[in-house]
Parts: structure tokens; sequence; C-alpha cells
């Protein structure tokens, strides 16, 4: 199961997201006591590490 995290190195960069999911992601942040960018690093992180390997075949 995932499980929010805190505290990261970081760098900065910009990335422009569509406006009805960052507002989903600033609400999940705002419950569990996140920053928004702490939120979308997990949430990325989770992604890259669970996806499905056969995708990256069919390219």
């Amino acid at each position: 199961m995932w499980k929010i995290r805190k505290g990261y190195n970081t760098v900065n960069k910009s990335f422009r997201l569509p406006e009805e999911l960052t507002e989903k992601l600033e609400k999940l942040a705002a419950l569990n006591n996140l920053s928004l960018n702490q939120l979308v690093i997990q949430c990325l992180d989770y992604a890259i590490n669970n996806l499905d390997n056969d995708t990256e075949n069919d390219k």
C-alpha cells in the first residue's frame, strides 16, 4: 500500500499540469498536511515504480 512520506533532497523543475488535476492534488495534500510538491513527488515515484514494463516495449 502507498504511504505518504515527508522530506527529500530536490532540484527545481517546471511542469504544466491540468487545472483539475492540481485542484485534486492540492486537496489531497492539505488533507495529509503535506506540500503540493511533496505529494507530487510521491505520486510520480509510485507511478514509476509500478509502471507496467510491457508498455515500454510497445513504442
